[in-house]
């Protein structure tokens, strides 16, 4: 049986091994990056509260499944503002960093005028590049509502583009 203080060090390294890409993703679910600390504090807080319950290598979905629905939670109460800027990134690889920012600030709008739900699914499909079975064992939901709920977001995206296609990116054929 691992002591405690076995368990802390697992769960810091989890914690130092994963903060960042969590914070990514929390941004894209709020579009705030006022409330991506809180929302990944309180995702951690439970994933360490069911530590010893998860299996192992499943801590990452599991807390990517926390956020989403503490989220989807935060949603409910109060409906989302426009979106906070961006976080600084460099920027992509041939464009100019103000394109960079526009197009990402885009794609950020677009992110938030979706459910909680489309959302969800939209980031791990393609921010965190997860496969559809992967994002259906994240959020609980089985394979086939990964896919309708992917493909009504993203002709919503589409319809509601307001700038053109960045490298292709986001083609409205």
């Amino acid at each position: 049986m691992p002591t405690r203080e076995d368990v802390q060090a697992e769960f810091s390294a989890f914690v130092e091994e994963n903060r960042a890409a969590l914070s990514r993703y929390g941004y894209l679910l709020t579009g705030r990056a006022s409330s991506v600390d809180d929302l990944v504090q309180e995702a951690l807080v439970k994933t360490y509260l069911n530590w010893g319950r998860i299996a192992p290598g499943r801590a990452l979905a599991f807390t990517r499944k926390v956020m989403a629905n503490q989220c989807t939670d935060w949603w409910r109460r109060r409906r989302f503002e426009s979106p906070d800027e961006a976080p600084e990134r460099a920027a992509a690889s041939g464009q100019r960093g103000y394109e960079a920012v526009e197009a990402r600030d885009d794609i950020v709008r677009q992110l938030a005028a979706l459910t909680p739900r489309e959302r969800a699914v939209v980031v791990l499909r393609f921010y965190a590049d997860l496969s559809e079975a992967d994002v259906a064992r994240d959020l609980g939901v089985s394979v086939g509502t990964v896919k309708s709920t992917c493909s009504r977001a993203l002709a919503r995206m589409r319809r509601n583009l307001t700038g053109p296609p960045v490298n292709g990116a986001w083609s409205t054929a």
